[in-house]
């Protein structure tokens, strides 16, 4: 009985929109492309980043995300990207396919960047793997591959120093499926999300820098969620650090700089909430490559 409460709890938590819907990530300063269109081409490179999450590990049914990203400059103004997201979670698969444009205005020592994401989603539910479903006329017939497109914008203002960010990557409220034919309303219906981010690199010394981060993400139906985060990068390699997210979890990320082209991050989540007593914790590996100066142009360095 406790593992079908379990399953009905977080199909809800996934579709009915009362919490969590957009994909969580807690090494999101390295993942911004994913919610902020306005970030890509931000930076003189092609850059390629991979993130694998796995939630809540050892409940059934708990969420799993996979991204991949890429983005680059076109010149000197333009930025182009293209994104892959799969979520999994209970008896759904949800994958998002977004191309992102940005175009940024260039200051003397600060830039500022207007985003769009246009987006395609497929959603998969297979409500035999739904516990204590097999009675409900509500689950009798799955959703497969229901395509619904969508729209996101974004802005970025940026230095060497310091960023901050404001996006909404689905302006479009995606409703999934109704209870029957007839029914007026849905029960499976994705709300907007808008997201606020920013960030500062401090310079204590030569080899050590301090970098402080957080992310806002406002949701019609659910609490204010506030992720706040501090790494220290030293001596431009190693990156150890803690973050918390507000009535949720504690979390230690690390990260390393195996050569100029390669990043690799790992993060760790501790629940504080009542789930801390039916999982152990939730697992997050993410990989950045940098491939090539495309642009040219030679700025100063970035360290976010």
């Amino acid at each position: 009985m406790k593992k079908i409460y379990l399953s009905l709890i977080l199909f809800s938590i996934s579709f009915i929109g009362f919490a969590q819907q957009n994909s969580q990530y807690t090494q999101y300063m390295y993942n911004t492309s994913i919610f902020n269109p306005a970030y890509v081409g931000s930076e003189d490179v092609l850059k390629v980043t991979g993130l694998y999450r796995s939630q809540w590990v050892g409940l059934e049914g708990a969420p799993e995300t996979l991204t991949f990203a890429i983005n680059d400059a076109v010149g000197k103004n333009v930025g182009l990207g293209l994104s892959f997201i799969q979520d999994k979670i209970g008896p759904g698969t949800e994958t998002n396919v977004n191309a992102d444009f940005s175009y940024t205005l260039r200051f003397n020592n600060s830039n500022l960047a207007f985003g769009i994401k246009a987006g395609a989603n497929w959603l998969n539910v297979d409500f035999n793997k739904l516990s204590g479903s097999e009675n409900d006329p509500l689950f009798t017939r799955n959703i497969d591959n229901r395509f619904t497109p969508n729209v996101g914008v974004g802005t970025y203002y940026y230095s060497d120093k310091y960023y901050i960010g404001l996006s909404v990557p689905q302006l479009l409220k995606t409703e999934h499926f109704k209870s029957n034919e007839n029914a007026e309303t849905y029960l499976a219906k994705e709300e907007l999300h808008a997201y606020l981010m920013g960030g500062y690199v401090f310079d204590i010394n030569r080899d050590l820098r301090f970098k402080p981060a957080f992310l806002m993400k406002a949701v019609n139906g659910a609490p204010l969620q506030v992720d706040i985060s501090a790494n220290f990068l030293i001596y431009d390699k190693l990156t150890l650090g803690g973050a918390y997210r507000y009535s949720a979890a504690l979390s230690g990320l690390i990260g390393f700089q195996v050569s100029q082209n390669l990043f690799l991050g790992y993060a760790y989540d501790a629940e504080t909430s009542e789930l801390r007593n039916y999982n152990s914790g939730s697992h997050e590996f993410f990989l950045r490559f940098d491939i090539f100066n495309t642009t040219g142009y030679s700025r100063s360095p970035r360290f976010f």
